[in-house]
This record gives structure tokens, sequence and C-alpha cells, in this order.
């Protein structure tokens, strides 16, 4: 017995000892990511934020990688992400050798970027019931969309809605605090998280997610970074009247909604686009679709037409304070699922010979936006799909002129263009060129009935709609830009549109990916890089569209948006992709029903696409793959 005490404890100290050094190592590794290293990442070499910068820019000065040596692009190592159970949706981020990153449920790993050994893991245990029937709450599927890097800590969303910080050099939990209305013992939650939190000024900032599962009402929260504290929330739709607003701008909101709304919640979610400012100390995100989608229900059977502030809307709020600054409401009254949450852009653009601090986002809409990032002045706007339910937008106010048809209720649907124009494929702006990149679905239709009766069901989606169909359909005229193939048929399905905001024009665009999964990566080598969700790495000159590589991914569904980073003098490319066994496609995953726009967009965007037919791993667990040029 005493033999086997000795033993243990010698094994002991020995456990304690590896661990120390092990900590030791990790924590010679951690950079204290703080305000300074956010504001100048876009010009460094490392990728500290999920946009790379505030700016989101998803822009590399770094040239190594170029248009003479990227077609060499080969693999340098991978990393098992875990089992999966959807699309891998997050951009990995690198710090000081390496690279964080979040797969489905938001299990998160540490890995050594020069080995691909992993350093920790640490996995939530978020509740995998989310995705049951009678249970749901997740309307496109197990998506975990990013970390956060901040003062020794890694900022997780856990899609149940929690908010937790790890010590980024061992993994270990420090602190973990709701960020969404906690349930009571019974209850269904309407809510979860699937965006990437931002950091600043010593605050995480995130939004939720749940706007097809009423009730809801969508807000956006700060937390202090140290301790977890709630610092202040944002709402986006009005409360009951009747119990009180909690500011000025929840009583103006109020006016432009109808019938007891609030039952619903309105709606209003968040789960991909925002940006900060730190020279105005401006948060920016975009608002989701209202609850439920069909206004007449929505607004208990108004016929007027209501805004509903501030759904469908790009937002400025006080940091510190989480005031209204400023708003623009993309699609006033939104009936359509024309959530503006896609991910939004903030740059210095020359337009009509003046410098213009601007920011930019390509809606779901059909239109591109580019708005005074200060005030929130309306500056520009132009259809990139083909576009039914406005027939343009007014070049002062920037308010669309709504096609009378494509408004609907219980008697009349309409039929419109676009259904998701672009959705979270990221993408990216490049300074030298003045371009942005985005990857869109070029032209799709979905139709609109409003239901007669409703009922909203706690763990189930419910629409407001009438999917049986079965009245008169209306079908407004689309215009927008007529692209053509070389051999003059039209070009259908997804593609990559290099897209001047100082013009609202097209340089060029090249076949391939869309409106979600994917993105692209810019570097100042005046290369564009692209993901695409089906499996396919491409590239471009910047300038000219010049294809410089058209490479395929070991999987071939759920690829992510890539990033770059460099390490000992030699940059290197990462990109996630895979779904998991028993996943297919670009689907929800996972037991997770997919709403009936985003199908209807997917299939629009895979139209006339073939799957890469290339090998792939035998083995579908999702991957972090890394890639460089051999010297």
């Amino acid at each position: 017995m005493m033999a086997h005490r000795r033993q243990t404890f010698g094994l002991g100290i020995a456990g304690i000892l590896l661990f120390t050094l092990t900590t030791v190592d990790s924590r010679q590794r951690v950079t204290q990511i703080d305000d300074k290293a956010l504001r100048d990442a876009g010009k460094g070499t490392e990728w500290v934020a999920t946009g790379m910068n505030w700016s989101e820019q998803r822009y590399s000065p770094t040239t190594q990688i170029g248009a003479a040596n990227i077609g060499k692009l080969s693999l340098a190592w991978s990393y098992e992400l875990g089992t999966g159970g959807g699309n891998q949706a997050a951009t990995p981020l690198y710090s000081n050798g390496v690279l964080y990153t979040v797969t489905n449920w938001n299990i998160v790993a540490a890995v050594d970027a020069r080995t691909g050994k992993e350093i920790w893991r640490y996995d939530p245990q978020a509740d995998r019931a989310m995705t049951q029937p009678g249970r749901s709450r997740l309307c496109c599927g197990v998506n975990s969309r990013g970390l956060a890097l901040y003062g020794g800590k890694v900022l997780v969303p856990v899609i149940d809605g929690r908010l937790q910080a790890l010590d980024a050099a061992t993994g270990r939990l420090l602190w973990s605090t709701w960020a969404i209305p906690e349930a009571k013992e019974g209850e269904i939650s309407s809510y979860s998280i699937t965006m990437a939190p931002r950091v600043a000024k010593g605050k995480v900032f995130i939004g939720n997610a749940g706007a097809e599962f009423p009730p809801f009402r969508g807000y956006v929260s700060a937390f202090d970074v140290n301790t977890g504290k709630e610092l202040w929330k944002f709402y986006v739709t009005p409360g009951d009247p009747a119990k009180g607003f909690e500011n000025k701008d929840m009583e103006v909101a109020a006016k432009t909604w109808g019938g007891r709304w609030w039952e619903q919640g309105g709606g209003g979610s968040m789960w991909d686009g925002m940006a900060y400012d730190p020279e105005d100390n401006l948060l920016y995100f975009g608002t989701g679709n209202g609850t439920v989608w069909s206004t007449q229900v929505r607004n208990g059977g108004e016929t007027k037409a209501l805004d509903n502030l501030y759904i469908a809307s790009i937002v400025a709020v006080d940091a510190d304070t989480g005031r209204l600054k400023w708003y623009y409401q993309c699609t006033p009254g939104d009936g359509w699922d024309y959530d503006a949450i896609q991910h939004l852009v903030l740059a210095d653009v020359r337009i009509g010979n003046r410098n213009r601090r601007v920011i930019m986002q390509a809606n779901k809409n059909g239109y591109f936006y580019v708005l005074d990032r200060r005030t929130g002045e309306f500056i520009s706007a132009a259809e990139m799909s083909q576009v039914s339910w406005a027939t343009s937008v007014d070049p002062k106010t920037g308010r669309p002129d709504i096609h009378p048809d494509a408004r609907y209720s219980s008697g009349r649907g309409v039929t419109v263009y676009p259904v998701q124009m672009h959705n979270t494929s990221q993408m990216s702006f490049n300074p030298n060129t003045g371009l942005i990149y985005v990857p869109i679905a070029v032209e799709n239709t979905f139709s609109f009935v409003s239901s007669d009766t409703y009922a909203p069901t706690p763990g189930r989606q419910n629409f407001g709609l009438n999917r049986g169909g079965g009245v008169p359909m209306a079908t407004p005229p689309p215009h927008g830009p007529d692209r053509r193939n070389p051999d003059g048929s039209r070009v259908r399905g997804g593609i990559l549109s290099a897209w001047d905001p100082a013009t609202q024009t097209e340089r060029w665009f090249s076949p391939g990916g869309g409106q979600s999964g994917g993105g692209t990566l810019s570097l100042a080598s005046n290369v564009v890089i692209q993901t695409m969700a089906s499996g396919r790495l491409k590239a471009f000159t910047a300038d000219k569209g010049e294809p410089l590589l058209d490479m395929a991914l070991p999987v071939t569904s759920g690829v992510g948006p890539p990033m770059t980073f460099m390490l000992d003098g030699k940059q290197y490319i990462a990109v996630m992709g895979g779904t998991g066994a028993g996943v297919r496609g670009r689907g929800a995953g996972a037991g997770a029903p997919l709403e009936p726009t985003a199908a209807a967009a997917q299939a629009a965007s895979d139209n006339g696409q073939a799957p890469p037919a290339v090998p792939v791993l035998p083995n579908p667990t999702p991957r972090m793959f890394v890639y460089s040029v051999p010297n």
C-alpha cells in the first residue's frame, strides 16, 4: 500500500510539473490583444478579429502569396475539428503562433500554427435538445460564426444563449453569463446565439437570433470583458406600451407598429453583421426580419403600410451607452424576409471628388448600400441582382419605392425577386483597387401569401404564411443587372462580384459560389481568394478578375470563409470545412430545419454548379486546412 502511495504521489508531481511547463509555454504564446492591436490589425500580419480588424474589411497587407506563386498553393497541415453537425461558418483567429477556432456546438480549440498540434480544447456542453422536434430554436442549422480575442481571453458565444470567457493560454473557463433571456423551468426558449462577438474598450458585444420562433424580441448587449456583467442592451423592437418604454427610441418606434405586436415580440434578430468605429465610438449592427414575416399578421390585420422600426435596418449606437445614434432602414415594414444582418464593412472611399467615411452592405433585398458611417446619411444604393419588390430607391432619402403589387395578404400573394441575394458569404474590400468582392445569387424568387390564422407554437417555426397558396399571385416585373455568359446565355446561380462602391457598378464577375457559405479574402498582392461552400478555393487578380487558381478542397460541403497570417516569415491561408457524418450539402444539418427562403436561395445559388469531381477525405469529420506555397 505504501509503495502504491509513493508511486501515485510521484506521478502526481510529474503531472503537475507537466501541466506547469505546458501552461508556461502556452502563456508565452499568448499576446494580450487590446484596442490598439484591434485598431492596427489591418496593417499587420496577424488575424486577431473575425473580419481582420474593427473595419471588417477582410483585407491583409501581406504580399508573399501573389499572382506568380498562388498556383503552387498546397496543404501544409490539417486539424480535426470535431464530429460536426453542420456547416463550418467561423473564421479562425491567429495571434503569436496560435490559431483559435470554433466548430459546431461551439467547441473551441487552440492549435499550434506551426505543427497543427492541439494546445487545448474546450466544450461548453451546449444544449443539443435545440434541434429536437418540438424544441427547435435554430432556423438555419448548428452555426457557430466565430470568436473574439481580448486581454488574454477567448470570448465564446454558445448557441444555447450563454456568453463565456476562456483563458487564452489554457482554455480554462473564467466566466459565463446569459446573453439571452434565461428560460424558466419547463419553458421553451425562442432565442439562440450564432454570431461572432466583437470587442472594444473593455466590452464584448453580442446579438441574438430566433425571429422565426415567436415570441421573440431581438436585442444587442454589451458585457464587461473581465467579469461578464451586462452593461447595456439595445432592443430592436418596442415592447408592451402598457409596461412603459425603455427609452425615447422605443417610444418613437412603437408609432410604426400596429395591433398587439409585442405579444409576438416583433423580431429583429442579429446573427452576422457588426462593426466598430473607434473615431466616433460607434457600434454598428444589422437587424433581422420582423416576427412574423407576414405584415398582415404581424400588425394585427392593419392594412396600412407600417415601417416597424427597427427591423431590417443598419443601426449605429454609442458603444459606451447603447443609445441610438442613427439608423437606416433598408426595407421598411419588411414582409419578404429581407434581413439586414449581412456583413458590414467600413472604409474610406472617394465618391464624387469627395472623401467619404462609409459603411457598406450587400443586402438580402438585392441592393448594395453605401452610407455615411458618422451620420447615417444615405449616399447611394444600386441593384446587384434582379429586383422586383421595389421599383427604385429615392436618391435623396434612400427610401425604396415599393412596388404596389409586392405587398401581399391572405387573399392575394406575390412572387418577388430576389429571395436572398446575399446572406452570410463573407465579402472583402481591397483599398488598393477600391473594389469590394461579394459572393451573391444573381436571380431567385420566392412566393408569399399571408395565413388567415396564426398561433405561435414554442419550439416550432412560424412565419405567418400560407405555404399552400391557392390564391391569385402578383408578379411585379424584375429589373437589375443583365449578366451574360460568353455564349450570350443569361448568368444563373451564384457568382463572385467585384463591385465598385464609389460608382455602384460591377467591374468583373466570376461564376461560382453564392449567397451563403464560404467567402472572400483580399491581399495587397492584387489577389482575391474565394472559398465556396461546396468545396473549392479560387483565386483571381483583384483588379481584373483574371483566374489564377481553382483548387478542390478535401471536403465537398460546409466550407467557411478564408483568412491569412504570417508565421516565421511565411504566409499561410486557413479555412475550415466539412459537416460531419450524416450531414449533407449546405442544409441545416443535425435535425435543425432550414427556413424556406434560405432553402430556395441555396437551390438558386447552386443552379448549374457541379460539385467538384475530386478525391475527398475518407473521414467526413470537419477539419481546419492550412495552406502555404512551398519554398
